[in-house]
C-alpha cells in the first residue's frame, strides 16, 4: 500500500511514465494516463477521505483475433489484451463490505457475508461483484471488504469485453488485497465467466475472460473445458509497425439475439446429426463424408457454418505459430482468411432481417479500398452488426482513420496497441 498524496505526487512528476510505457505500449498516452490516474486517485480521496493508503489495479479489454464462433464449438481461439482497461484505486477494509464507486454509475454495496445468488440481481453490476467474491471464496481463497473508485476506457458494445474487464478487475483486487496476487489469472478468468453465467445471467463462454485476465496474445484450446489449455504467445507488433484498430459501424445491435443464437445452434445440428454434442467432437473426414446427407438434415447454412469451424481450427493454429516464428505476414494473411471465411461459410457481417443496412459489410469493403496491402481486416467479435478489427501498418493508419471516420463518424476508428499485461496490480 501506498500514501495516496506521495503516489499523485509521483504520477504529477513523471515517476509512473515509464511504468505506463509498459502497460499501454504507446508513448503518446503517457500524459493521458498521468491525468487519467491523478483524476481517479483524487476521485478516492473525496470519496473515502478516511483511507490514506491505497493500492491501484488494472484489467484490460480483449479483441479476438482468429477462432470466429468456435469456442462454442469447445474449439481453439487466439485473443489479445489491448491498451484500453478499467483501473480501480482501493484499500482494504475490516467491515465486510465492498464500497465501489465506478465513473458516474451509482455506489455498488456488496456485504460479502451475503453471497447467495439472487435472480432479482440479474443483469447488474452488483451480480458480478457478488458473484465474483463468491467464486473466490468457494475455490478455498480469502476474501474481504473493501473502498474503491474505478474507471474504465474499454468501450461497451464494441466486442472489447468491459465486463469481462470489469470482472477480471474485482478477481484482481481481492486476489491482491487478501491472496498476495497467488490466485492465478487463469483461475480468476474461470471465477469472472462463473459470475456471468449464475449470477449475472448471461451464458458467455470463456474466451473473453481469459484474454482480460491472463493478457498479452493467448493461444486457447477449449477442448477440455475442466481444463481449458492457455498458451501466452510473444508477439511484439510494435516493433514491425502494425497497429490494431477497431472500427465501430454504429449498427444496432437490437433483435440480433436470433442471429448470434443461430450459429451455435446450427454447429450443434450438424454435430447431433453425427451423434455428438459439439463438433470438436466430429472428426473432420467424418463431416465430410456425410455432407450429402448433412444438407438434408440440417441445412445448407448449417452445413456451410460447420465448414468454417474445420477449416478455422487450422487458421488459429496457423496464426499461433506463425506468431512464435515471427513470421508477421502469414500471421496477416491467416487473419485476412478468417475473416473471408465468417463472411462467406459463418455468414456473421449482416443479418438476413436487414439486409439493406450492411454496416460492417460496408466497412470491410472500405477498409480495403484504403489500406490495399498495407494491412488486413475482418469482422470482429460476434458479427451481423458492430464493429470490425483492422491490423494496418503505422503508415497508413491517419489516412486510414480519417477516411473511415468520414463514413462512420467521428471518433468510430479506436487506434489500438496489443497490451502485453492482463489484470495487474500497478501499485502497492
Amino acid at each position: 500500500m501506498m500514501k495516496l498524496t506521495d503516489l499523485i505526487t509521483q504520477i504529477q512528476n513523471g515517476e509512473m511514465d515509464e511504468k505506463f510505457r509498459e502497460i499501454y505500449v504507446d508513448e503518446s498516452l503517457t500524459t493521458y494516463h498521468r491525468q487519467r490516474y491523478v483524476k481517479l486517485l483524487e476521485r478516492f480521496r473525496e470519496m473515502f477521505p478516511d483511507k490514506q493508503e491505497v493500492a491501484v489495479f488494472s484489467a484490460p479489454g480483449r479483441s479476438e483475433v482468429c477462432g470466429n464462433h468456435t469456442d462454442h464449438q469447445n474449439g481453439m481461439v487466439l485473443a489479445t489484451s489491448i491498451n484500453l482497461d478499467a483501473i480501480a484505486v482501493v484499500a482494504p477494509t475490516e467491515d465486510g463490505v465492498i464500497r465501489l464507486k465506478s465513473d458516474d454509475y451509482p455506489m455498488e454495496t456488496v456485504d460479502i457475508t451475503n453471497l447467495e445468488q439472487n435472480n432479482a440481481e440479474f443483469g447488474t453490476t452488483t451480480a458480478l461483484i457478488r458473484g465474483v467474491v463468491a467464486g473466490l471464496k468457494e475455490r478455498g481463497h480469502a476474501v474481504g471488504g473493501f473502498a474503491a473508485v474505478v474507471t474504465s476506457d474499454v468501450l461497451m458494445g464494441a466486442g472489447m469485453s468491459s465486463s469481462a474487464a470489469f470482472e477480471s478487475l474485482v478477481g484482481t483486487i481481492l486476489s491482491g488485497l487478501y491472496n498476495e496476487m497467488s490466485v492465478s489469472s487463469v483461475e480468476i478468468a474461470k471465477i469472472g465467466q462463473y459470475a456471468e453465467n449464475v449470477y449475472f445471467g448471461k451464458p458467455c463462454g470463456l474466451m473473453d475472460q481469459m484474454a482480460c485476465s491472463v493478457g498479452g496474445m493467448i493461444y486457447i484450446d477449449f477442448a477440455d473445458k475442466a481444463n481449458v489449455i492457455v498458451e501466452k504467445i510473444d508477439s511484439d507488433f510494435k516493433a514491425q509497425g502494425l497497429t490494431l484498430c477497431i472500427v465501430d459501424t454504429k449498427g444496432s445491435h437490437a433483435d440480433l439475439t436470433p442471429d448470434y443464437a443461430a450459429v451455435p445452434a446450427e454447429m450443434n445440428s450438424v454435430a447431433k446429426a453425427l451423434g455428438k454434442e459439439h463438433l470438436r467432437e466430429v472428426e473432420e473426414e467424418e463431416f465430410y463424408s456425410k455432407i450429402p446427407a448433412l444438407r438434408k438434415l440440417v441445412g445448407g447454412r448449417a452445413v456451410l457454418r460447420a465448414i468454417h469451424f474445420y477449416e478455422e481450427e487450422k487458421r488459429v493454429l496457423l496464426a499461433a505459430e506463425s506468431l512464435k516464428n515471427g513470421d508477421y505476414e502469414t500471421f496477416l494473411e491467416t487473419v485476412k482468411a478468417s475473416g473471408d471465411s465468417s463472411a462467406k461459410f459463418l455468414q456473421n457481417i449482416y443479418s438476413p432481417k436487414d439486409i439493406d443496412a450492411q454496416n460492417v459489410t460496408v466497412a470491410l469493403a472500405v477498409t480495403e479500398t484504403i489500406i490495399k496491402d498495407q494491412g488486413v481486416c475482418r469482422v470482429h467479435g460476434g458479427g451481423f452488426a458492430g464493429t470490425i478489427q483492422v491490423f494496418a501498418k503505422d503508415s497508413v493508419v491517419e489516412e486510414y482513420k480519417e477516411k473511415i471516420e468520414q463514413i462512420f463518424g467521428e471518433g468510430s476508428c479506436h487506434v489500438l496497441k496489443v497490451r502485453n499485461a492482463g489484470g495487474i496490480c500497478v501499485v502497492h
